[in-house]
């Protein structure tokens, strides 16, 4: 009786808590995320009150938080939209891939975590964090820009990349050797394609079949089932994240709507519950060592993730400013480097203190990057006339005429309904505008 009271009061003041959080970090406009992890720390081992009652059922429950990520991200997307996204931003996802993973996988091996240190630390480094940019991408009005086709379809080769990515990772920390972690590649390429097939050739079946008018029973069948081949994924060793992810991917139409309804409020509660646990798990006294690795790998991976949305948006035929938009839009870690942390805690503890000292620098550095970047950049360009009007020539430069020709044949933000660009309606052009971002991503500029 006395342990069930312990938990009942831990698990309810740290619920009510993370409410609190939440309130004060939507209050000043920043993402509840690093407030999550702090609050873990401070209650975790080493901190200034730990948790001894509530510890199993917040482990499960972060378990069931990451599980709901997953699957709500997969419900944002249909195959249809997945299979464009592959064919026209391959090359970004490439480039992306070896700008960013390639300093976390350098700083995993120079701090001598091995092979399989460097692959989660390499994951960790790339992959942005959707949440946090979508929410900086709606608080700046950003969502009818040309840029945010392309700023989308990087984020969307990045989640898919994810279902290949964590059933290799999940391999190698199991200590899969060479002919293991290709057994699960395989797996996951085998499952993922499968899955895919399904959803674009049977996606109405499916759908039908989990389709409910009550929300009670629509409810109860989505996370039942999204559990359950979680389950058997993980058991495959194809990682339990993945197997949701695919089961969201599966879902389309009304009742991909209608469950992301119902899902989203859970799957905010049991995210925060896994933020916390990830918190809980760390050891304050271990950060401090590891500011300073933290704080450069942040540094580097600003700029490569700059670049990336450059070039992603330079194919696209995006103008200047809206290429600097896009890179620091993409700045921001979050969610999913501290899940890929999360797995591979438990094989190699070391990347669990500078995971989330990476996480907290860059989840607060992608907001102002996404808002500065721009302007920062048009600052730092020469001007194209002379500031003397007496010394100004007849024409400026071919480099200011290719720029202005650029600007005037590509505008870089259309005054368009943000709806337009949830729905993947393209809004109508203007008499200046050039084809749509999402037709030019795939032809070089």
């Amino acid at each position: 009786m006395h342990d069930t009271t312990a938990l009942l009061v831990e698990l309810g003041s740290v619920i009510l808590g993370l409410g609190i959080i939440g309130r004060f970090a939507g209050r000043i406009g920043l993402s509840p995320i690093p407030l999550y992890l702090l609050a873990g720390l401070a209650f975790g081992e080493g901190g200034l009150l730990p948790l001894g009652a509530s510890e199993e059922f917040t482990a499960i429950g972060a378990e069931i938080g990451v599980i709901l990520l997953l699957l709500l991200l997969g419900l944002e997307y249909s195959a249809s939209e997945l299979v464009t996204s592959l064919k026209t931003q391959y090359p970004s996802g490439a480039v992306d891939f070896v700008l960013n993973a390639t300093p976390g996988a350098a700083a995993g091996l120079m701090l001598g975590w091995g092979p399989v240190g460097a692959v989660a630390l390499a994951g960790v480094t790339w992959i942005s964090s959707s949440g946090v940019i979508a929410k900086v991408m709606t608080d700046m009005g950003r969502l009818g820009n040309r840029e945010t086709p392309v700023i989308l379809g990087v984020l969307v080769i990045e989640d898919l990349a994810m279902a290949v990515y964590l059933p290799l990772l999940t391999a190698m920390l199991a200590g899969a050797g060479l002919a293991g972690g290709s057994i699960a590649l395989l797996i996951a390429l085998g499952t993922v394609g499968f899955v895919l097939y399904l959803a674009l050739r049977h996606g109405r079946l499916i759908s039908r079949a989990v389709s409910s008018d009550n929300p009670e029973m629509l409810l109860l069948v989505v996370l039942g089932l999204t559990v359950l081949v979680a389950g058997v994924a993980q058991q495959l060793q194809v990682s339990a994240a993945v197997g949701a992810f695919l089961v969201g991917i599966a879902l389309s139409g009304e009742v991909a709507e209608g469950a992301r309804k119902l899902l989203t409020p859970l799957r905010d509660l049991f995210a925060a519950v896994f933020f916390v646990f990830f918190g809980l798990s760390t050891d304050p006294a271990e950060i401090p060592p590891v500011l300073l690795p933290a704080a450069l790998l942040a540094i580097v991976t600003v700029f490569t993730k700059i670049g990336t949305g450059w070039y992603a948006s330079r194919r696209a035929g995006i103008g200047p400013r809206g290429r600097w938009r896009a890179g620091g839009t993409l700045v921001a870690r979050g969610e999913f480097s501290i899940v890929i942390a999360g797995l591979a805690v438990a094989t190699e503890p070391r990347i669990g203190p500078i995971a989330t000292a990476y996480v907290l620098i860059l989840v607060i550095v992608g907001p102002l990057t996404a808002r500065w970047t721009e302007p920062v950049a048009s600052k730092l360009q020469a001007p194209c006339w002379p500031a003397s009007s007496r010394s100004r020539p007849s024409r400026p430069s071919s480099r200011c005429r290719r720029t202005t020709t650029s600007r005037r044949s590509t505008p870089d933000a259309t005054p368009t309904d943000a709806g337009l660009q949830r729905s993947g309606r393209r809004p109508p052009a203007g008499p200046e505008d050039g084809p749509p971002a999402a037709v030019q991503s795939g032809v070089a500029a």
